[in-house]
């Protein structure tokens, strides 16, 4: 690996762990030139998946955009970064488990909406009212008679 700081390319190990639930290796290098210490990071590159929006545009799948719509979902609700990330992490997983190539957004939006009313109902009502797109309270109101019914 190449020091990041002078550009030698024989830097030293001297620690190596690994990271996210063994998903990546974190390992800490030293450069033997000019003694600088740094991080690097290693994650196997996946398969690409490419969601097919509505109107049929095809974009390569983000898992940091799951991300971010769950955390707005459960915006001020006692809900850890880790619970949200572990539900990432397994609907990314379920995508690339059963879909090769690519997969309608709406199934993707499915996904977060089972994982979410299983979670927590406000988080759920909350991405949900994004996602089906609520024009009005009635439609509210209609989404919580089947939550609860």
């Amino acid at each position: 690996m190449k020091c990041s700081v002078c550009g030698e390319v024989d830097t030293k190990v001297l620690d190596t762990r690994l990271a996210k639930e063994g998903s990546v290796v974190r390992r800490r290098r030293q450069c033997p030139q000019c003694l600088v210490r740094y991080t690097t990071y290693e994650k196997t590159e996946e398969p690409q998946i490419f969601l097919v929006k509505k109107d049929g545009r095809r974009e390569l799948f983000d898992d940091q955009k799951l991300l971010k719509s769950i955390q707005i979902a459960c915006h001020k609700r006692n809900i850890s970064i880790d619970v949200i990330e572990k539900i990432g992490m397994e609907i990314k997983k379920s995508l690339f488990e059963s879909h090769y190539g690519e997969i309608k957004s709406k199934k993707v939006g499915e996904f977060v909406m089972d994982a979410l009313r299983a979670l927590d109902e406000v988080a759920y009502v909350r991405f949900a009212s994004v996602y089906k797109r609520f024009q009005d309270p009635a439609e509210f109101v209609t989404e919580l008679q089947n939550l609860q019914g």
